[in-house]
């Protein structure tokens, strides 16, 4: 049995570690109130967008000219885009992302297509580059306050690879919001654009007057466009919302996790010093008596 000592010192060791879990439980919290109001602020937005470009899409005879809704007639080469966090201590947060993208990857190159990726956080960049994969575009130090800046330029070069045949179809991989317990893996087709919105055909012009005529200023494929990259932009920006969010969220549970078994450690621990020292006062009221009964 270890002694009173060692376990003295355990125990101040696992109440040093649950003061830091609380206080990381604490951080999260305030950092996962502030993430979820600007996801809840944006999705109505990004919503909008998407309907919007459905209105403009049925009113043109041109939509599917625009690259980005070019769909392949043969799927070569697939793009995965797996949003990690930057820092650890979230639970299975990042290794959900990495396993999902990892799985996706195996199924493609099983049907023969070539896989690049795109990863975002240092956690899943430095998960990627330790295994030996080569990264098609690597992005660190924005999942914390993720700007819309940021997601454009990641927007950029997705667009680009797709445009340039680089690739033909892209996988959104992230952590979808849904409460500071719950974040579900969303695997989401990027590129081309939702077939909603490819399928999407021209409304006949007698169904057009029927529900009201539009005047576009200027022309539906202008306003089309310029949407188009703009959608791209806010998709990439929710989802990093939606990863910042869940990021926090599964720290804070995580953290709060450690609390409580750092609290029933704490609670093991000093039933068990108890018990060493009932055990060692014992032994020396034996001892006591011992000498006693030998001096008699």
């Amino acid at each position: 049995m270890a002694s009173i000592k060692d376990i003295s010192r355990r125990i101040a060791s696992v109440k040093n570690t649950r003061k830091t879990t609380k206080a990381m439980e604490m951080v999260a919290g305030a950092r996962l109130r502030r993430a979820q109001a600007r996801i809840e602020a944006l999705r109505p937005y990004a919503e909008r967008v998407m309907e919007l470009m459905q209105e403009v899409a049925s009113c043109t005879d041109c939509a599917r000219e625009f690259p980005l809704l070019e769909v392949r007639d043969e799927i070569k080469a697939v793009s995965i885009v797996m949003l990690t966090g930057d820092r650890g201590l979230a639970g299975a947060f990042n290794a959900n992302i990495l396993r999902r993208g990892l799985t996706l990857a195996g199924d493609f190159k099983a049907e023969g297509k070539q896989v690049s990726w795109v990863v975002i956080g240092k956690k899943g960049v430095g998960t990627m580059r330790f295994r030996g994969y080569e990264l098609a575009d690597a992005t660190q130090g924005i999942t914390d306050r993720p700007t819309f800046g940021d997601a454009s330029a990641v927007a950029r070069r997705i667009a680009d690879m797709y445009e340039s045949g680089e690739t033909d179809e892209v996988h959104l991989v992230y952590n979808h919001f849904k409460s500071p317990v719950e974040q579900k893996v969303t695997d989401q087709i990027l590129l081309p654009l939702g077939m909603e919105l490819v399928e999407t055909q021209p409304v006949p012009e007698e169904q057009r007057k029927l529900k009201g005529d539009f005047i576009f200023e200027p022309s539906s494929t202008a306003i089309l466009s310029q949407l188009l990259p703009t959608y791209i932009d806010i998709t990439i920006y929710r989802a990093l919302l939606e990863s910042t969010a869940s990021e926090h969220g599964a720290r804070m549970t995580a953290m709060r996790n450690a609390s409580e078994n750092a609290e029933e450690m704490v609670e093991k621990l000093t039933l068990e010093m108890n018990k060493a020292r009932q055990a060692s006062i014992t032994q020396e009221i034996l001892e006591v008596v011992a000498g006693a009964e030998a001096l008699a």
